[in-house]
């Protein structure tokens, strides 16, 4: 995976001539697909990468790059810098800054957000021309299982030939079937470019958009409110999970819980420069009036267009069904990404995917994606990392007195003198009893990517606690306390936060 480009071309024996256009299509530029396209070309392969946005129903569309760049991680991340700066001006009367008296601009954010992705657009642009990697501004469909028909967005078809095809096409955003719900809500997929500050706004869903959305909306002074089915982040550690939540409770996004949709009316029309609001039911009966509704309960691929069934790719719940290395039910068919039943639904995973998927095609390499033990954040203002198991997940596997959890709340040293919480960054650690691996590593607080990256590390090589206990941390830091875990969740024992 990490060769040099001189090193893979002598890995790379030429192939007899096959008599199609490419080795290579890939149907898809997002991360996977732009990884596998550049993975391959590196090996000498004669390469077209297909990439087609489709316009949100509120119109937003993007360049090249796929959700992450342009709808997700990026714009998500830095959105929820600025509503970390307005914590830290706040926080700067402790530490002696006087007058200071903020106001945000959301036009100037979303103007300088927008100049950067657009700057990452162009660079994928030529990157994937100087590693001589054919680029279609196109949307790709199956004719047969070496055929595609391209059709770009003046109607123009052209047929071509590959040898093999990745699909990489990711997903887009779920809507319910109730009435006038795509007519007035948005979505992610149009919030960060949202030329106007929504002010008002109700998130639908509590999935990790829905609360990262949440949470940056109201760093910048926005009135939230989010409507939450049953739990807070599905699939995540729960007690982590109710730390998220409730934290942004706290910091004054109102939770209505348990609620789902009812109906959604369009009323005050000539309020927000004729854009309206909305007024919103919940199934408890609950309702209130919004500027925007932004609607966050999932993502899903819209796969009926690729005609998978004419060339024998079979789909299970809007999945594309893959063994461990990638294959799908057609023989030269590919898939990697979201769009891949059980696969995680993360950038670095699909990235990992793309192109070992390559270098097994190309390259001799036979050894499958390892896709256990991923580290992954939630940006909410009070950030959660993970990697490996929840504590439900690890009770699941190895029963209730098979594991031990090492847990302490923390007081990181930046916020004392801010008189921030000192009860509300958690950590945890979940250990296998019998072999001593740590399983689950578990962070509430600051830098959560940036405290978890290093330790998935350690993971991925199957670190015991015993080695965690005998690493030096590194002081002062919130990371140094998971070398000096000894409390126990079984033990009994309240917690009682200590100081350096």
């Amino acid at each position: 995976m990490t060769l040099k480009l001189h090193e893979e071309k002598k890995l790379f024996k030429m192939i007899e001539d096959h008599g199609f256009d490419y080795d290579l299509v890939v149907i898809g530029g997002g991360s996977g697909g732009l990884a596998a396209s550049k993975r391959a070309a590196n090996l000498g392969r004669k390469v077209l990468c297909l990439d087609y946005v489709k316009p949100t129903p509120a119109g937003a569309q993007w360049g090249l790059g796929g959700t992450c760049v342009n709808v997700g991680c990026i714009p998500k991340k830095l959105m929820h810098t600025a509503a970390l700066h307005h914590e830290s001006i706040q926080d700067s009367a402790k530490f002696g800054w006087e007058s200071v008296n903020p106001k945000h601009n959301w036009e100037q954010m979303v103007m300088n957000v927008g100049d950067y992705i657009g700057g990452l657009n162009w660079g994928y642009r030529v990157e994937l021309r100087d590693k001589q990697v054919d680029y279609k501004n196109a949307f790709g469909s199956f004719v047969d299982k070496n055929t595609i028909k391209c059709i770009d967005r003046k109607k123009k078809e052209e047929i071509i030939t590959a040898k093999d095809v990745v699909i990489a096409v990711g997903e887009r955003p779920k809507y319910p079937d109730i009435p006038n719900v795509q007519e007035y809500t948005i979505t992610s997929d149009d919030l960060f470019s949202l030329y106007y500050n929504p002010g008002k706004t109700l998130i639908i869903g509590a999935s990790y958009v829905a609360l990262e959305c949440a949470g940056f909306l109201n760093g910048v002074g926005n009135d939230v409110t989010v409507m939450v089915r049953s739990i807070f982040l599905r699939g995540f550690d729960q007690q982590c999970a109710d730390i998220v939540g409730n934290h942004l409770e706290k910091e004054g996004v109102k939770m209505q819980r348990p609620c789902t949709l009812k109906s959604i009316v369009k009323v005050n029309e000539e309020a927000n420069d004729g854009r309206g609001q909305y007024l919103v039911t919940g199934d408890n009966d609950w309702s209130d009036t919004f500027d925007t509704v932004v609607y966050a309960i999932g993502r899903e691929a819209n796969l009926e267009p690729l005609n998978l069934k004419e060339v024998g790719v079979e789909t299970e719940k809007n999945k594309i069904v893959v063994d461990d290395l990638d294959r799908t039910t057609a023989d030269n068919i590919y898939c990697i990404g979201d769009v891949a039943k059980n696969r995680p639904e993360l950038t670095p995973a699909a990235i990992q995917g793309g192109e070992t998927l390559m270098m097994r095609l190309y390259a001799g390499q036979t050894e499958p994606t390892d896709y256990e033990t991923i580290p992954t954040t939630i940006f909410t203002p009070i950030e959660y990392s993970c990697c490996g198991l929840s504590e439900e997940k690890a009770v699941e596997r190895f029963g209730e007195y098979g594991i031990l959890t090492y847990h302490r709340n923390v007081w990181p040293l930046e916020w004392t003198v801010a008189s921030r919480p000192n009860d509300l960054c958690y950590m945890k650690m979940i250990v296998e009893k019998s072999s001593d691996i740590v399983v689950g590593l578990h962070y509430v607080g600051p830098n959560a990517g940036e405290v978890m990256q290093g330790f998935a590390v350690a993971m991925k090589m199957k670190a015991t606690k015993k080695i965690f206990d005998s690493t030096v941390g590194i002081h002062p830091t919130n990371a140094e306390w998971f070398c000096s875990l000894n409390q126990t969740k079984q033990s009994g024992q309240e917690l009682v936060n200590t100081g350096c």
